[in-house]
């Protein structure tokens, strides 16, 4: 792919690192190499074997047990991600998880696999060598075991349906809840109060005796059984079978616990377990039925799949609960595959949700970050095709479609998910990145005509005019964006985050990042604005700007909120910031500068360790890895410019550890979920080391004193988009 060739004239000042136009073009055929059919481009993202134990469980209880091919698939997947102490961890690089192993061997043994086979016996052993046992399992996991019934209902934090009825203006309505969290509510306060409890067969007793070893293991618990029970229809509701530990103590010590309750959570749960003895058996059935009208609204809101995995499979519990003949069950079932992804090497895994938009999306800018700066250069005959195979794929992917049999609490129509144009929840940075790159597209120049969006393909105005509202709509009071939606409670929701084992779950706040993303693709859209909106969408930029500002650290830094974590942060924060119009000799650009030269590594990379996301303060690996050398380069582009010894370094350290094929050696965990959940993004360490050197090289060049090529970004025009 041809890349833009630097006229120093008599001066080598302006020369590029020695390689980089070639690690460019051997990064963007890789890129192209990856593209499917469909336009689209799409890395697995990597979660915890925690979902595909969760799968498993599911599909036992709705009695769809895995056919022999996915079953040994699943089975491939387990061994793959064991530990080496025959564990499993809550991502790649954890230690092993009370909480992942107790849910895998569950799992294992409902698959067929034996008490004494090596791949159970040594996490039952593991279990059981921890403090506590069993009782080291976080709340969510109690959960899962009492829906199997394997512990009783009181062991469970309690999810009283009840909440479903308050006023909506009550501070605990369900709808001031971060929109995972929120549906998730709405399922498990179903599951809590018809105390589900599904009888997968005579394992389920080995299973208990074989985790809850001792006098009384499997002992029936009919304290548990309340007047409630069997309200559902499912298979297994009603009176069930449980282990009790104690007098609904939280769990032992255990590295899964992550927040622990407060006083305030306390005297709450004390006074939902008082309820739930005392509770009104018509003012339940009418909570069962809004949580069951909630859930099966979302199967018609929407009807390809939800809005992740987790919820996905929970929901299903939920209709099989309320009926086994449910008429949405089976639809719903089929959705399942949706999430799951296999080869042969690595078998099947279950993901939390598909990255085809975002990956697309960053894909895109990728290629075009260091598009030919003169024409005369001949670009990847690939190149062209590719790029309007892409912009077809993303203009379609726009959300103009609303199913849903009641109004949702966000703009739905003319965003973009996280996945694809069939979901029905829209992000604000999906839908940033999502737009930001259809304008990149259609405003790049210098590709020899080989590639042109069509006038007709282009966002006419009131798809640009929508995907303004559907991100200003998920703006925060602080000036900052959410994801799904707006904020709408206070920190104090958040000392009632009943989980355990993770935190930011409770309330939509506002994130860098998404804040970062949301200023970038507004910067891009305003010269394509009618006035009225241009001076809505100026102010709004004003406000991510002070917004911005207000999180930077002391040290110059921003904590990350999605990915790992300052670095990650960094580049999002700097991005924004230039994009807003802020210049680079801004002090809060200055501080952040100066943050990234002090991080660098001896050999000229970044490496941020995920323990940073848990501790909230900087840890370094002692190595640098490719996509967080990218993140700080393309920050420290914005920061200190392309000719600053930190950035021509980090380029430098990409250029030399650049693979044969053109790309970069990856599997670290790059992304986060809840603060505690580390994610792998496969496709982080393909495209932001290009869109890096790419857009190093762009910037050299425009900064030589010949360049004739005018910066690509659109930076807001006027005084409604300059802070």
């Amino acid at each position: 792919m041809a890349t833009p060739r630097t006229t120093t004239g008599d001066s080598t000042a302006f020369a590029p690192v020695p390689g980089a136009h070639r690690a460019y073009e051997a990064a963007c055929a890789h890129l192209l190499g990856l593209q499917h059919e469909s336009g689209v481009w799409e890395g697995e993202m990597e979660w915890s074997t925690m979902i595909l134990s969760q799968y498993v469980i599911v599909l036992h209880i709705l009695e769809r047990p895995p056919d022999e091919p996915t079953r040994q698939a699943i089975l491939r997947s387990f061994r793959a991600t064991r530990t080496a102490e025959g564990c499993w961890g809550m991502h790649p690089q954890a230690p092993p998880s009370a909480y992942a192993t107790t849910l895998a061997y569950v799992a294992l043994r409902l698959l067929g696999t034996g008490p004494h086979d090596p791949l159970a016996a040594g996490a039952r052993q593991w279990i059981h060598a921890q403090p506590g046992g069993v009782r080291a399992v976080p709340q969510w996991g109690f959960f899962w075991l009492a829906i199997l019934g394997l512990v009783p209902y009181r062991q469970v934090a309690p999810v009283p349906p009840e909440v479903m009825l308050l006023p909506r203006w009550a501070p605990l309505h369900p709808e001031r809840l971060l929109g995972w969290t929120r549906m998730l509510y709405q399922a498990m306060a179903y599951l809590y109060g018809v105390k589900f409890r599904a009888d997968p067969g005579p394992v389920t007793h080995d299973i208990r005796r074989e985790l809850f070893p001792g006098p009384g293991a499997g002992a029936r618990s009919e304290a548990d059984a309340g007047p409630e029970a069997g309200t559902g229809s499912g298979a297994g509701t009603g009176s069930g079978a449980g282990t009790s530990l104690g007098p609904g103590a939280p769990p032992v010590h255990s590295t899964d616990v992550y927040v622990t309750g407060g006083r305030a959570l306390r005297v709450l749960q004390r006074t939902l377990r008082a309820w739930e003895r005392v509770h009104s058996r018509r003012l339940r059935r009418a909570a069962l039925e809004r949580c069951h009208r909630a859930v099966a609204d979302e199967q018609h809101a929407s009807p390809h799949h939800g809005l992740s995995s987790v919820n996905a499979l929970v929901e299903c519990l939920v209709l099989f609960a309320r009926d086994r003949h449910h008429p949405l069950l089976e639809d719903a079932v089929a959705r399942l595959r949706y999430w799951c992804w296999e080869d042969g090497e690595r078998g099947l895994r279950v993901c939390g949700d598909r990255s085809i938009v975002w990956d697309t999306s960053f894909a895109v800018e990728a290629l075009l970050s260091g598009d030919a700066a003169y024409e005369e250069q001949e670009p990847d005959p690939r190149l062209g095709p590719a790029l309007n195979r892409a912009h077809a794929f993303l203009r379609g992917a726009q959300i103009t479609t609303y199913t849903g049999r009641v109004p949702p609490l966000r703009t739905v129509r003319h965003g973009w998910a996280f996945s694809d144009g069939h979901s029905r929840w829209p992000v604000s940075d999906c839908t940033a990145e999502a737009v930001g790159a259809l304008v990149r597209a259609r405003e790049a120049t210098g590709l020899g005509g080989s590639h042109r969006v069509p006038a007709h393909a282009h966002l006419d105005r009131r798809a640009l005019h929508g995907a303004m509202e559907a991100m200003l709509d998920r703006q925060n009071r602080d000036g900052g964006f959410g994801t799904l939606d707006r904020r709408r409670a206070g920190d104090w929701l958040e000392a009632l985050n009943p989980t355990e084992m993770f935190a930011g779950c409770m309330v939509d706040a506002s994130s860098v990042e998404c804040t970062g993303s949301v200023l970038t693709a507004l910067g891009r859209m305003l010269p394509l604005m009618a006035p009225a909106p241009r001076r809505r969408a100026g102010k709004a930029i004003a406000r991510g700007v002070t917004y911005i500002r207000a999180s930077q650290h002391r040290d110059g830094s921003f904590s990350g909120t999605w990915g790992i974590n300052y670095t990650y942060a960094a580049f999002h924060a700097a991005r924004g910031l230039r994009a807003a119009g802020v210049p680079a000799h801004d002090p809060a650009l200055i501080a952040l500068g100066r943050w990234l030269r002090e991080t660098q590594l001896d050999d000229g990379g970044w490496g941020e360790d995920w323990r940073s996301c848990l501790e909230h303060r900087y840890l370094a690996l002692d190595r640098g890895l490719p996509e967080m050398t990218a993140w700080a380069v393309l920050a420290g582009l914005d920061t200190l410019g392309p000719r600053h010894p930190a950035v021509e370094n980090g380029v430098r350290w990409l250029c030399t550890h650049q693979q044969a094929d053109g790309s970069w050696a990856g599997g670290h965990v790059n992304g986060v979920f809840f603060t505690t959940m580390m994610l792998v993004y496969h496709l982080y360490p393909v495209y932001f080391p290009a869109m890096a050197v790419g857009r190093y090289l762009r910037a050299l060049a425009q900064s030589a004193p010949d360049a004739r090529i005018p910066d690509a970004r659109i930076a807001p025009e006027g005084s409604e988009g300059t802070p």
